[in-house]
């Protein structure tokens, strides 16, 4: 089967041109990887290359030891992988230790996998663990209205988590373990990864300050769904912050805990704290 043909790759190049369309990815900005399923390697391993040179990853991944992943390459637009998928991404092999890679298909006219890579692989190995295999996406973007608020809130998880929750009532149904926050650090490298990841334990999203977020799900629609969700709860956010910076009404705690009863959902009670 012809790799572009398969329903990952066709899910894969949907999410990113989503992405685009919603103006999260100037430029080159952000990046997706994806970890691919056992049976869906096994239809596209005979168009895959292994004999390329191995790279290191720049950090240490036992728990993908042996896997593959479809990802966008470093310096690649997101709008470009819609009109030429085999340029703009890739399908890497992790080797035996989790320490190296290498491009088994993809970025033909050269290149290599997203800067962010030790970020994204790190992220997979946490959520591989706590999802028990089923978290295979990882989703990083540039929601303007996200970054915004990372410049007026405090970057507290319970302060991010709460002020999203209440502009929208779903929000909470979509991400009721809250969503993590990481203060500026230089991206790209192990520190931010190893920080990223460390938050990825309890949440599925986690904010970048003055960057951008990162999202983990099942599969491409609920990856996205959650960035989609956060997005447009902060965009909320802002214009209520704009219009006045005091509340005349909201979902209070009471109100949380009784969508979460009826949603059979459960909130983390240190997010339902008492306003001053």
């Amino acid at each position: 089967m012809n790799i572009l043909d398969t329903k990952f790759a066709q899910g894969f190049i949907k999410l990113c041109n989503d992405g685009w369309n919603m103006g999260w990815h100037e430029r080159n900005g952000g990046n997706l990887t994806y970890r691919i399923k056992k049976e869906e390697l096994e239809e596209v391993l005979p168009c895959l290359n292994r004999t390329r040179e191995w790279r290191e990853i720049g950090t240490s991944v036992p728990g993908l030891a042996g896997e593959f992943f479809m990802v966008t390459g470093s310096g690649k637009y997101f709008r470009n992988v819609i009109l030429d998928p085999e340029d703009s991404t890739a399908i890497i092999e992790i080797d035996e230790k989790g320490e190296k890679y290498r491009i088994c298909w993809g970025l033909v006219n050269g290149g290599r996998p997203t800067s962010e890579l030790p970020s994204h692989l790190m992220n997979h190995e946490v959520k591989k663990e706590v999802s028990q295999g089923l978290h295979r996406v990882i989703y990083h973007a540039h929601t303007p209205n996200v970054i915004a608020l990372t410049f007026v809130l405090p970057l507290k998880d319970e302060v991010f988590t709460r002020e999203l929750w209440e502009m929208a009532t779903e929000c909470p149904v979509v991400f009721p373990d809250g969503i993590g926050v990481v203060g500026w650090m230089v991206p790209g490298g192990r520190d931010i990864a190893v920080e990223t990841s460390r938050l990825m334990r309890q949440y599925d999203a986690a904010i970048w300050a003055h960057h951008g977020m990162f999202c983990s799900g099942e599969d491409f629609d609920l990856t996205f769904g959650l960035m989609h969700t956060v997005e447009k709860a902060a965009e909320i956010l802002v214009k209520v912050l704009s219009m006045r910076p005091d509340k005349l009404q909201t979902i209070t705690p009471q109100n949380f805990r009784d969508l979460a009863r009826d949603f059979h959902v459960s909130l983390p009670e240190r997010f339902l704290y008492e306003k001053k």
